[in-house]
């Protein structure tokens, strides 16, 4: 048993109404690759997160079409939502239509034998400013939320499931990477950044915490393995 992330799978039904062939040859037909690479690795008993911006659909029912795509996979899915995730709802409405074919992590976390997975959204930039002030301390009371969850039900393997990165230099600090540290966790996967501005951001061990970018594009559209 296995856990593997992607993210930003970017979907829009099929055929897409919105192909990703605009943001660079490579993304021609990209969810028959990642399908491909994804039945190559992934057994049943395997656990796959998704870091978000999973479908461009703009409401849940659209968006069944890429969620139902996805579901037919093998494994498990935990899934989290990214920025261009519009068709997100509630948790039940979102379990009721999806069959309950996925674990969606908001506020909460979600169990893989003896591992937690933990996760948020959190903001996107590096130079956060006092109009981000409200949005950055309440994203981090949330991720909070959820590793304090994990840790009061007896959780100290951790792993740490983001859309936008934690970090952004290895030298500087965020709460969010502040908090990772102060539970323990040994594992961050993250999304949202794509090509090659994957220099911006942090990428690799600090303080003990292996910082990994999943964004389906940088890593040949294959599922990571996380542990």
């Amino acid at each position: 048993m296995k856990i593997y992330a992607i993210g930003d799978l970017h979907l829009s039904g099929k055929p897409p109404s919105k192909p990703m062939e605009i943001f660079g040859k490579h993304w021609a037909d990209h969810a028959a690759k990642v399908a491909a690479n994804w039945h190559q690795l992934i057994r049943s008993d395997d656990t796959v997160i998704i870091c978000g911006d999973t479908s461009w659909a703009m409401d849940l029912q659209d968006a069944l079409t890429d969620l139902n795509w996805i579901a037919a996979l093998p494994g498990r899915k935990i899934i989290l939502r990214g920025n261009h995730d519009y068709w997100w709802a509630s948790l039940k409405k979102m379990q009721t239509a999806t069959e309950n074919n996925f674990s969606f992590l908001q506020n909460n976390f979600f169990t893989c034998g003896t591992t937690a997975i933990c996760g948020r959204l959190l903001p996107s930039s590096d130079n956060f400013n006092a109009d981000d002030a409200a949005i950055y301390r309440r994203e981090g009371l949330r991720l909070e939320a959820s590793l304090e969850a994990a840790r009061q039900a007896g959780y100290s393997d951790i792993i740490a499931a983001l859309h936008y990165p934690p970090l952004y230099d290895a030298a500087n600090e965020s709460v969010f990477a502040e908090l990772l540290e102060r539970y323990g966790v040994r594992h961050c996967v993250f999304g949202h950044i794509h090509g090659s501005d994957a220099s911006m951001v942090f990428e690799g061990i600090r303080n003990g915490i292996t910082y990994k970018l999943v964004s389906c594009d940088t890593q040949g559209f294959t599922p990571q393995l996380v542990k």
